[in-house]
């Protein structure tokens, strides 16, 4: 498939025309510079041309700054991956240094490019596209990435590059890890040393990444799309615009993903915050795994892993049987045990119990354990069914729904987790009263 990177200085409307392209709200988009660091990819369509879209960052001219060599170095490697480069210029601003250095470097690259004016929807900054000719990069297209003005005349640059692609099967991951966590919990390092390479941008600066970037890859066979998130602090130290679409953008992630990982640095295990993103992680129905990184650095190993274990069993009872793995993110120690128990995990949210096996376990537990009387009257199933999967959900019918006590219901999700195994995955119950024929 045709591969396509946008490239340009800050707040030129990369991040805006990628989500047109894609048709949907995929990068941040903000006022303020340099929101994007890392290239992300996305599923471009104009019509019936199909392509992959790489939105790079913003460069600036550059200098002695190791954060903005590391992004440079990033939009590199998205341009190495194109096939096309669209460069993108201001068009009420018009030319300026930054852009005739940005253009000698990508031009150096020798990838096809082609200029983009955006911000052209006001004819009067026609007259400033006639100084982008001494660029050397052919005839300024003028285009409207807000207003989505100029998009049949990228269609036609495109479409001269497009190459035949025979059908296959598809070829989606067949799972999706989230990876989420308090900032500089080295999230970004994990995803870099489970590919091999260094994709994301990483550093020893809080909050380095804002976009939430998702990459494909292959694990014993297994297709994975693993997905890096923003750090999240506390609600209350959340104050930036462009912290809160991150963090926004960070709790998206986790409704789309199987498995969410929660990565701590295990030298401060288990903050509020990470008990505030566990309990969401499980309100969400996904699977949940918890990686303790920087394990190298904790001196009393087995005395951590207890009190992780108290913590849990205290404040999140649905959180029985989460699966912790200790491992080093800088050097890949752990990583294998923890994509092991991802898929564990994967296999268990997708379980489908029988309403035979289902019932008969029903009658057994209830007449072990029988249900409580509330106001002289004892609560009475009559039968039980799972309704979905990922997560496992089940439906108990009974003669009052009213007089089901939270503290029986936990009693019945934790015999039903040590009778069909189903630790460590999030249980949904849904209780529902028999219908009255006579009323």
């Amino acid at each position: 498939m045709l591969k396509v990177a946008l490239v340009g200085r800050p707040n030129v409307g990369k991040s805006t025309l990628f989500n047109r392209l894609c048709g949907k709200k995929l990068a941040l988009v903000d006022d303020q510079p340099g929101v994007t660091r890392d290239w992300r990819e996305g599923n471009g369509r104009i019509a019936d041309l199909n392509f992959t879209i790489i939105d790079t960052a913003g460069l600036e001219m550059m200098g002695a700054d190791d954060l903005e060599n590391r992004i440079f170095a990033q939009t590199e490697q998205g341009i190495s991956f194109a096939d096309v480069v669209l460069f993108m210029i201001d068009a009420r601003e018009g030319l300026t240094p930054t852009d005739m250095d940005l253009a000698q470097k990508v031009r150096r690259m020798g990838k096809p490019i082609y200029l983009l004016a955006n911000k052209a929807e006001n004819r009067g900054v026609l007259p400033n596209l006639d100084e982008m000719y001494t660029l050397g990069l052919g005839d300024p297209l003028p285009i409207s990435s807000a207003h989505g003005e100029g998009v049949s005349d990228i269609y036609d640059i495109l479409i001269q590059h497009e190459t035949p692609v025979e059908e296959t099967e598809d070829e989606a991951p067949i799972l999706q890890i989230a990876i989420v966590g308090r900032p500089n919990a080295g999230k970004s390092t994990l995803v870099n040393t489970l590919l091999g390479y260094n994709r994301l941008l990483t550093g020893p600066q809080a909050g380095m990444t804002r976009d939430s970037i998702s990459v494909d890859f292959t694990y014993e066979g297994k297709k994975i799309r693993l997905v890096d998130t923003a750090g999240q602090r506390r609600r209350a130290r959340v104050d930036e615009k462009l912290e809160r679409l991150s963090v926004a953008d960070a709790l998206r992630a986790v409704q789309y993903a199987h498995i969410v990982v929660l990565l701590m640095d295990a030298t401060t295990i288990l903050e509020l915050q990470d008990l505030h993103i566990a309990s969401h992680v499980i309100k969400e129905g996904r699977c949940l795994v918890l990686g303790l990184n920087k394990w190298d650095q904790v001196t009393n190993k087995k005395a951590t892993l207890e009190e992780i274990e108290h913590k849990l069993s205290r404040t999140l009872h649905q959180a029985k049987g989460v699966p912790f793995v200790p491992l080093v993110a800088l050097n890949g120690q752990g990583t294998d045990e923890l994509l092991k128990e991802a898929f564990k995990l994967y296999d268990l949210w997708n379980t489908r119990i029988s309403t035979g096996k289902m019932n008969d376990w029903l009658k057994y537990t209830t007449e072990s354990h029988p249900p409580p009387i509330v106001k002289g009257i004892r609560l009475k199933f009559k039968y039980m069914t799972q309704i979905k999967t990922r997560p496992p959900t089940f439906a108990i019918f009974a003669n009052s729904k009213e007089r089901m006590k939270e503290s029986y219901l936990r009693y019945l999700e934790n015999e039903m987790r040590k009778s069909f195994n189903l630790w460590g995955i999030p249980l949904r119950f849904i209780v529902k009263s028999s219908e009255n024929p006579y009323t």
